[in-house]
């Protein structure tokens, strides 16, 4: 007998290079690969993503990148501006993203590029 998966929390953040359509589409490509990949996720697992970007990336939307995911037609996604908090890591993608997982199945979170150094902890060695 299986049992129900069960909703998780998942954060994650990466850093763009430029504020440019092209390094964010990239950034945000990589990381929402990373996410999936990492938790063995399908797109019916993901009920909703909230994407959060530093004020300094304004070319483009995140969500919108992550709408072109396959599969991805039924995933709530939002963008919002991150709280500006000075000596904040500059051109900064972060995600919360909720998804239905086994319950034995630690969430595993990506950080990437710069933004490893928000979360050591969360690193993979």
């Amino acid at each position: 007998m299986s049992q129900s998966p069960v909703l998780r929390a998942l954060r994650g953040a990466t850093t763009a290079d430029a504020n440019t359509a092209a390094a964010i589409e990239a950034a945000v490509a990589e990381l929402v690969q990373a996410l999936v990949a990492r938790n063995g996720l399908g797109a019916e697992q993901l009920v909703s993503v909230t994407f959060s970007v530093t004020g300094d990336l304004d070319a483009c939307f995140p969500a919108a990148i992550a709408r072109r995911q396959p599969g991805w037609g039924q995933v709530a996604l939002l963008d919002c501006q991150q709280m500006a908090v000075v000596g904040d890591l500059p051109r900064c993608i972060r995600l919360l993203a909720h998804a239905w997982l086994p319950p034995q199945q630690a969430p595993l979170h990506p950080y990437l590029r710069a933004a490893a150094q928000l979360r050591p902890d969360r690193v993979d060695p």
